[in-house]
């Protein structure tokens, strides 16, 4: 379904500017921008799937991976076609570098679906959900109304003006940080600044932020630059959740998967700086998985794989009666 899109300039000769996010992309008519759907159609720019799915799915909370927010639970997963980066490593390649059969879903039937399977939210996810901007936004409008939460999974490089158009109907959000540097940006066709400018921004807000950082060996690995990530995040806020997740080789890259002491020694050094840090998708032992209080080392999570098992008392830690870093539902 076509729906005009927000955010963009009309130029001469039918010619349109995208504003969403660094790209900026000016589109002839009939083509589209790089994220592959937002479309200039007779010289105005459209979102062409905007109640279109390519995965529907329930999912634990912890896969997106969010392990503050509403632990234990399960969460509404959805994600379109496309991506406005170009990660030679991307997981989701299938759908984001091509379009593939979508299928069509209405607002409604995703309400009716979380309520008939007592689900406490909604995460935007699969592909980048900024380009989905116009459906992803009216879907959070609707799911705010009816009491669930909005989740999104994203890679950060949306403009200042768009964001702060989602920003009062986001709940909880995980932001992939690709690297620390912007040659890595450039790499994958993203940008340094204004990934670092929307961490910055949710920083300063009340919604639930989590980071990811995907180690990939000889791209983002050196421990001073690593080092001087989590210093940063650290800066904004401490207790801000850290993911540190082991690469696999996947889609164009074919550089060996990360060794396990790496995902291991950089564990050590981001928690010299950040309360709470988790091996991503990998079990580097010593409990590392769980989440202790901060204060006095009281168990407040256990978790085994996506089994998760909250002891907490009224969002306090059992022990100390520390108020934890947990949104509770």
């Amino acid at each position: 379904m076509n729906v005009e899109a927000q955010y963009y300039t009309k130029l001469d000769n039918k010619k349109v500017q995208c504003n969403l996010c660094h790209h900026t992309c000016v589109i002839s008519d009939g083509n589209a921008g790089i994220c592959l759907i937002r479309q200039n159609i007779e010289g105005k720019l459209y979102q062409t799937s905007y109640n279109e799915v390519t995965s529907l799915n329930i999912d634990p909370v912890e896969k997106k991976p969010l392990y503050h927010f509403f632990p234990g639970t399960e969460v509404l997963s959805l994600g379109t076609n496309g991506c406005n980066l170009k990660c030679p490593f991307c997981q989701n390649w299938q759908i984001s570098t091509q379009i593939t059969t979508r299928k069509s879903v209405t607002i409604d039937e995703l309400l009716d679906i979380s309520f008939k399977n007592n689900i406490k939210s909604i995460a935007y996810t699969y592909n980048e959900p900024i380009i989905w901007y116009e459906f992803v936004l009216d879907c959070m409008k609707a799911f705010r109304k009816a009491g669930i939460k909005n989740i999104m999974v994203s890679n950060g490089c949306i403009n200042p003006e768009p964001l702060h158009g989602i920003i009062p109907y986001l709940d909880a959000i995980n932001i992939d940080i690709k690297g620390f540097n912007s040659n890595f940006y450039k790499w994958v066709k993203g940008n340094f600044d204004l990934v670092k400018q929307t961490v910055e921004t949710i920083s300063k807000t009340d919604i639930h932020m989590e980071l990811t950082n995907l180690i990939i060996p000889t791209k983002n690995d050196d421990e001073n630059e690593f080092e001087s990530m989590c210093k940063w995040i650290a800066s904004l806020n401490p207790n801000i959740v850290l993911h540190i997740s082991r690469y696999f080789p996947s889609y164009k890259c074919n550089i060996p998967p990360t060794n396990t002491d790496t995902i291991a020694n950089l564990y050590e050094k981001a928690k010299k700086h950040l309360k709470f840090v988790y091996p991503g998708n990998i079990n580097i032992g010593n409990n590392t998985e769980n989440t202790y209080c901060p204060d006095c080392s009281a168990l407040l999570i256990k978790r085994s794989g996506f089994n998760t098992k909250t002891i907490l008392k009224d969002n306090r830690c059992p022990h100390c009666n520390r108020v934890a870093d947990f949104i509770i539902t």
